[in-house]
């Protein structure tokens, strides 16, 4: 093993020393060059140079494409990850830290960084595509790039074992609830319900835990969204692909510039959105202060709308939900508990299992608050060794479905 991690990082320094030497002849010519014309370089150097001749063909093909993303790649080294089609998120911890999330699971790769330099450059070429900046006066950055990817990367004054970097990728095809069903993520019993409950305008909120597939699980509900509505989605970074609606606005909030000017908090946008006369408004996730916009427009006529936040169970995220209105505002606890309840009819939590799997592991409903306490009547639990199964309970709820002229399946 130790040989084999001393004759990849000689492979890396080599790709560095190679593609300084490119850089150099790339930065003395007049014209530009293409890309066929930098490979071409890369391979004269390679395959002549005597620096490179105690590599095995195969190891040189590597060296190759390494100074080749190095050179004109904007990740460098990360790039065949990036270009990896079932990689779904690369996260850098420091130099010689990379991991990646491949089908669900984690795990370490060979390569390093020979400096931080090397990294932090990587860093500002993607926050610059995005017109934003990283620095020690502005340590954090969180951006959606071009391709909808999403990227958040710490400065090295703040991560202690050096600069922090997570690309987070989001598959092109849009998942379908016929892959949740294959994936055992949901039963087909459940499936069916929430698609009733989803076209009644029931409001929906989806917690759980980091990486649990809330969005995912989102991104699967929108579907059944009848076409003829008009939907508002709000996120603070843009990562859900509704795409069967055609009368769709969609809005991503802005962080404030260097001189702490051009804020638009996901609160301001769902305001905005009231006065475009939304069917339903869809917003990512609630963290913050918006949530009492949220709820409040719940309240007054969207139905049907869905959100998303981080919550430990259906009780927990009640709780959250409380505490992040109640910062929000000065109203007394009572009225918020109502507003909460009358507001959310379903709460569907999500889970990362051991294995790295997903699952929905509860389906409730939010009958109402009464004695200082919310009513939730069980609907779907999930049980070890057995699944997510009914819990034999009626939806008590039943108006919106009665007035769409629904049945449930």
């Amino acid at each position: 093993m130790q040989k084999r991690y001393e004759r990849i990082h000689d492979s890396v320094s080599t790709i560095k020393q190679i593609t300084e030497s490119v850089r150099e002849v790339i930065n003395a010519r007049e014209e530009k060059l293409s890309d066929a014309e930098v490979l071409e370089l890369i391979e004269e150097f390679v395959l002549h140079d005597s620096m490179t001749a105690i590599y095995p063909y195969k190891e040189k093909r590597n060296i190759i494409q390494g100074a080749f993303n190095a050179t004109r790649k904007e990740l460098g080294i990360l790039q065949p990850y990036a270009d990896y089609g079932d990689v779904s998120e690369i996260m850098v911890n420091g130099l010689d830290g990379i991991f990646i999330e491949r089908k669900g699971k984690i795990e370490r790769i060979d390569q390093k960084f020979d400096n931080y330099e090397e990294l932090e450059e990587i860093i500002r070429r993607l926050v610059a595509k995005v017109h934003k900046e990283i620095n020690e006066l502005n340590p954090i950055v969180d951006a959606r790039m071009e391709d909808g990817s999403r990227i958040h990367a710490v400065y090295k004054n703040v991560a202690l074992n050096g600069p922090i970097l997570s690309i987070r990728k989001f598959p092109e095809k849009r998942i379908a609830m016929e892959e949740l069903l294959d994936l055992g993520t949901i039963t087909k019993e459940c499936a069916s319900f929430l698609e009733c409950l989803v076209k009644a305008g029931y409001n929906i909120f989806i917690s759980g835990g980091t990486s649990s597939g809330k969005t995912t699980f989102l991104n699967v509900l929108s579907n059944y969204i009848p076409k003829d509505e008009g939907v508002i989605v709000i996120e603070d970074s843009a990562e859900l692909q509704i795409t069967g609606v055609e009368n769709i606005v969609r809005m991503e909030s802005k962080q404030a510039n260097m001189q702490g000017k051009g804020e638009v908090s996901i609160r301001q946008l769902i305001k905005a959105s009231l006065r475009m006369r939304p069917d339903r408004i869809i917003v990512g996730e609630v963290r913050g202060a918006e949530v009492l916009d949220m709820v409040q427009a719940m309240n007054t006529g969207h139905d049907g709308s869905l959100s998303t936040g981080h919550g430990n169970s259906p009780e927990g995220m009640l709780t959250r939900l409380e505490a992040m209105f109640l910062t929000a505002s000065d109203f007394p606890v009572e009225a918020v508990r109502n507003q909460i309840s009358e507001a959310i009819d379903i709460i569907v939590h999500m889970a990362r299992m051991p294995d790295k799997s997903r699952k929905v592991l509860e389906v409730v409903e939010i009958e109402g608050y009464k004695d200082g306490e919310f009513i939730i009547n069980p609907l779907f639990s999930y049980k070890m060794g057995k699944g997510l199964e009914s819990t034999g309970r009626n939806l008590k709820n039943v108006a919106k479905l009665k007035m769409k002229g629904i049945e449930l399946k």
